[in-house]
Formats: structure tokens, C-alpha cells, sequence
């Protein structure tokens, strides 16, 4: 039988980029819930669950898995165009696969230009340069695959971007799904290092695309509320599992 998809759009005052998004998103979908953490963040006309004050990534996926019953559950973020077809390949690969409990797809940027979603688990090192100027002259090929051809087949991965995902729910119940503790970045990596831990698999399929403007905001300025979120969730995800301390 094929398993029921319930897709979770969570925004923070993307009305433009929900506009796109949701007419392409509704028709592959069994269930959709949009999460509304700031007033007006919403087109009119569209359904919203709206919270009184705004939750963290992961709290407000994990809200929109309990107003949901299907089978797999996607965490898309409002600015994810899929296109034609996307969920339906991620889906039937799921179903073809039990212990599967993450899949992501291709993402290519608005222009076309592949988005390297795939990435390696992090280590000390990499993160040092990846959140500091360093990244501008040592460019951190191996943790995005960069130094590999592109597959076009699907392969296992480490972790995918959290942009978009198809997510099990035996699996986000088993682990007790996303850690609220995390404000905003690092949740999914944690997701997906707990899932490994737990022996679920990670795939990457690239026979899905999606188109994720991806802003990076962290990667454009040095000091912003963004960035002490982003080191929060460095140092909640090193606290959670230390022995990433010594991968290299």
C-alpha cells in the first residue's frame, strides 16, 4: 500500500515565498499544515495553525506531526519549490525501503545550479571554519561533497539539509522527534545523527528536485541574532554528543 505524506510548512513571514511554494506543494500531499509564528506571515486565503508567541524549528515541526496522521511526515521550509513529481519519488522510495527514515532530495538553487544539500556529519575543525572568516580561503569541500561527482542515483548520507524532508514517523516517534531544545539550526543534523545512532537509514535521492532559495544569512553577515543561534545549536549538539569532539 502506498504510504500518506503530510506535508509541515512552518513560517516566520514568508507570505511571498508561500504564495509559490504551497500551489506546488498541495497536490503531492495527503495532508498539509502551515504554521504561522508571526502575524501576517500567511497568503490570504491559506489554513494556519498561529502561535500566540514564535516556537523553534523543531518544536513547531513536531506541533505540526501531532495535528497529522499519515504515514510520512515532510518538513518543507516556505521557500522549497518542489517540482512535479518530487514527493511522489521520495515517497516510493521510502516505501521501497523500511529502515529509510530520512529522505531528502535533489536542491538546485533558483538559477539551476546544484545545492549541496548532501553534507558529512560535522567535525571540531570544519565547524571552526565553516562559522568563522576561515570558510572565505578554506573551502570545506569534503563536508559538502564537493570533492565527489554529483550521484544520480540515490546514496546514503550522513545529513541532508533540513529544507526539505520526508521523514518517517515510526522513526521521529521512536527518537522522540525533533529536540525542541534547539532555537533554529542543528536540529536536523541531531535528527539525523540520533536516526544513525538508532539505525535508520539517511538517503539522499536525486531523482526528486526541489527549488530552495536557501538566503544563508548566516554565511553573509558575522554577528546577528541568526549567528548566537547558530553557535547555541553548536554547543547543544557537542553537549548531546561529544564524541563528535574527536571525529576528523
Amino acid at each position: 500500500m502506498t504510504p500518506s505524506v503530510a506535508a509541515v510548512v512552518v513560517s516566520h513571514g514568508h507570505p511571498r515565498e508561500l504564495a509559490e511554494s504551497l500551489p506546488a506543494l498541495q497536490p503531492q500531499v495527503d495532508e498539509l499544515v502551515v504554521i504561522a509564528n508571526i502575524p501576517g506571515s500567511i497568503p490570504d486565503g491559506v489554513e494556519a495553525l498561529h502561535n500566540r508567541t514564535p516556537l523553534g524549528f523543531g518544536a513547531n515541526v513536531n506541533k505540526g506531526a501531532a495535528h497529522t496522521r499519515a504515514e510520512l511526515l515532510l518538513s518543507a521550509n516556505p521557500d522549497a519549490v518542489p517540482e512535479e513529481g518530487a514527493v511522489t519519488v521520495l515517497r516510493d522510495f521510502m516505501a521501497a525501503h523500511p529502515r529509510c527514515g530520512v529522505a531528502g532530495p535533489r536542491m538546485v538553487y533558483p538559477d539551476g545550479r546544484l545545492q549541496p544539500s548532501r553534507r558529512r556529519f560535522p567535525t571540531v575543525a570544519g565547524t571552526i571554519v565553516r562559522r568563522t572568516p576561515l570558510r572565505l580561503v578554506l573551502p570545506q569541500r569534503r563536508h559538502f561533497h564537493l570533492d565527489e561527482t554529483p550521484p544520480t542515483e540515490p546514496v546514503e548520507a550522513d545529513w541532508m539539509l533540513g529544507g526539505f524532508l520526508l521523514l518517517r514517523r515510526t522513526m521521529l516517534e521512536e527518537l522522540g522527534g525533533f529536540d525542541e531544545g534547539f532555537r533554529l539550526y542543528g536540529e536536523d543534523i541531531d535528527l539525523q545523527y540520533r536516526a544513525m545512532r538508532a539505525g535508520w537509514e539517511r538517503w539522499y535521492v536525486p531523482g526528486a528536485v526541489v527549488r530552495h532559495e536557501h538566503k544563508a544569512e548566516t554565511d553573509k553577515r558575522w554577528l546577528t541574532r541568526r549567528t548566537l543561534w547558530h553557535w547555541a545549536g553548536v554547543l547543544r549538539f557537542v553537549r548531546k554528543h561529544p564524541e563528535r569532539l574527536r571525529a576528523r
